[in-house]
């Protein structure tokens, strides 16, 4: 799997929405109505990566979780990243 470039990441985060460029990473803060909806929300975002094989970082605050998705092997932004980042959100619609 390839890097993306600058413009192609830029023309995922459009179709994406919500997601911002953070140097090697692409990141989003989602805030939930409870604590423990935050960590259903986490659950379900370690169930996704596991079946991917790929693990985001995560941030937990209170009711705010911070995901950062980034491909380790190829130092950067995948498509990969675009994929789980795609998955995560349909947790929320779901």
């Amino acid at each position: 799997m390839t890097r993306l470039s600058d413009d192609q990441i830029g023309t995922e985060l459009a179709n994406l929405g919500g997601w911002a460029h953070e140097g090697d990473e692409i990141v989003r803060t989602y805030e939930l109505e409870t604590f423990p909806a935050a960590i259903e929300f986490v659950n379900g975002i370690a169930r996704l990566a596991e079946a991917a094989n790929h693990h985001p970082d995560l941030d937990i605050r209170y009711r705010k979780v911070r995901v950062a998705l980034t491909t380790h092997d190829e130092g950067g932004i995948t498509e990969k990243d675009v994929a789980l980042a795609q998955q995560i959100d349909a947790l929320l619609r779901a």
